[in-house]
Parts: structure tokens; sequence; C-alpha cells
């Protein structure tokens, strides 16, 4: 009778193990996924906040020294990101502009009327009227620029208003999500370590010193934690994986680097708290007096 009542408590003991370790990949999974989106909507919203373009045309008259002159001053201001040079005929041959008209602009004249210019991107710190009217106010005095091609300030304004309260929208959300989740977690591993309370108890009764005790749960805990974070990265991962292959343009996916920071935190993160909180939970236990654990 006793080794049968054995095998019940180890299968018990096995089960309340195999099921709490579900319970926190599925809670790590779900923090990981939005904070996957989360990541990539703060990481297109970055590419879009530093996406704003000038066209900075110059005059064919200018000699290349002269070119090199105006593209230095010009990556020398303050709000320039970027500096690309753009040469007329490349313009007149490129398939997106050539389709904007019903005829070749270079047959119908005769000649290229085009410019060669500078695609100036401006950094995030460009995004009011004021910046943008005094920096295209400063290309334009430059010798040799012939006009700066400007995007409607009021939507580069917009845009950055926008961008600001979407990402602290996620931020919250996220934070919101993470203290649920923390919430979650911390339940779950309580029920854990419940059922191992009387355990403790004996163990605490023959003379095991505290330390003793917590040893081998936590060691437990953080096998539990990496086991659990594996599981949640390899689903994760499927995810990514899947809609990266079915939604290839409806999805703005991270690169590799940071697919693995999100899959190595999941792992972190899951070590982190089954330990933390199986230690908390584990000393409540050891602490508590014998006549009222099996009262607890």
């Amino acid at each position: 009778m006793s080794a049968g009542r054995d095998k019940r408590v180890r299968r018990k003991v096995r089960r309340s193990y195999v099921i709490s370790t579900i319970s926190i990949a599925l809670v790590l999974f779900m923090l990981g996924a939005v904070s996957y989106v989360a990541l990539s909507a703060v990481t297109a919203a970055s590419t879009l906040r530093d996406s704003v373009v000038l066209s900075v045309e110059v005059a064919d008259s200018l000699t290349d020294e002269h070119h090199g002159e105006i593209r230095r001053a010009i990556e020398r201001m303050e709000g320039c990101r970027r500096v690309a040079f753009i040469s007329k005929d490349e313009k007149l041959y490129d398939e997106e502009f050539r389709r904007q008209f019903e005829v070749d602009l270079d047959l119908l004249l005769g000649e290229n009327p085009l410019y060669d210019s500078y695609e100036v991107t401006l950094d995030s710190a460009m995004s009011t009227r004021e910046a943008v009217d005094g920096f295209v106010a400063a290309v334009e005095s430059m010798e040799g620029v012939e006009y700066v091609a400007v995007p409607p300030v009021d939507v580069i304004e917009k845009m950055h208003v926008t961008i600001t309260r979407v990402s602290i929208a996620l931020i919250i959300f996220v934070g919101v999500l993470l203290f649920i989740s923390m919430i979650l977690l911390n339940n779950t591993i309580r029920l854990a370590i419940y059922s191992k309370r009387y355990l403790i108890n004996t163990m605490k009764l023959v003379g095991a010193t505290k330390w003793y005790i917590m040893r081998p749960l936590l060691a437990s805990a953080l096998k539990q934690g990496v086991v659990a974070g594996i599981i949640a990265g390899v689903m994760l991962a499927g995810v990514v994986y899947g809609a990266e292959i079915f939604t290839p343009e409806g999805i703005a996916m991270l690169d590799i680097r940071e697919v693995g920071i999100v899959l190595g935190g999941l792992i972190g993160v899951g070590i982190i708290i089954t330990v933390c909180f199986s230690a908390v939970a584990v000393n409540k236990f050891v602490n508590m007096k014998s006549n009222k654990i099996y009262l607890y």
C-alpha cells in the first residue's frame, strides 16, 4: 500500500511539474509575442521617422569639385542623416519615374530636362515646420542649388506626433501585460510549490537547514525556467517563421539579431521569474509553523 501511495504521490508531483512548466511556457510565449510585435512596431516607427527625404537639385554646370563641396556642406548640417547622389540619367531611365509620364521626355524634348540631385534623408530631430524650413533655407542659399523638393511639412509633423503616440501606447500596453504575466506566473509557481508543502515540512522536522531544503527546489525551478523558456522560444520562432513565409509583405520582420535577443530574453526571463518566485514561495513554507501547514 505504501509503495502504491508513493507512486501516486510521485505521479501527482510530476503532473504538477509538467502542468506548471507548460503554463509558464504559455505565459512566456504570450509575453514574447507581444514584445516581438511591439519591438517590430517601434522599429518600423523609427524607420518611418527617419525616412523624410528632400531632393536637392543642382545646376548642370557644376564641376566635380563644386559637387563635392555641396555634398560635404549638406552632410555637416544638423539634422542630416544620409546623403545620396542621383544623376539625371539615373532618374530619366528609372522605371518608376518613367511610369509617371505617358511619353519619354528625352524623345519629346530632344534632351534630358532633369537635374542631378542629392537625396537628403533627415533624422528624427527634424520633426517641426521650423526645423525643416530652416534646413531647406540653408540648402537653398548654397551656390549651385537650383531647387529643393520638400514633402508637405504638415504631413511630417503629423507623422511624428502619431508615431510618438503609438510608441507610448505600445510601451504602456507591454507594461500592463508584463504586470499581468507576473501575477499569473507567481500564482502558477506558488501552486507548484504548494503541492510540495508536506515534503518541505517533513524535511524541516528531521532537522534539514533552510538552504538544504531550498537548494533542490531552486535547482528544479532553474531547470523549469530553462525548459519553459525554450518551449516558448520554439513556439514564438515557429509563429514568426510562419508569419514571414505566409505574409511577407504584411508584417515588418525584425532582423535575425533582434529575433535572437527576443528568444534569448524569453529563456532569461523564464529563469529569473521561476527562481525568484520559487524562492519566495519556498521561503514562506519553510518559515511557516508545522501546524499551520496542515491548515493552509
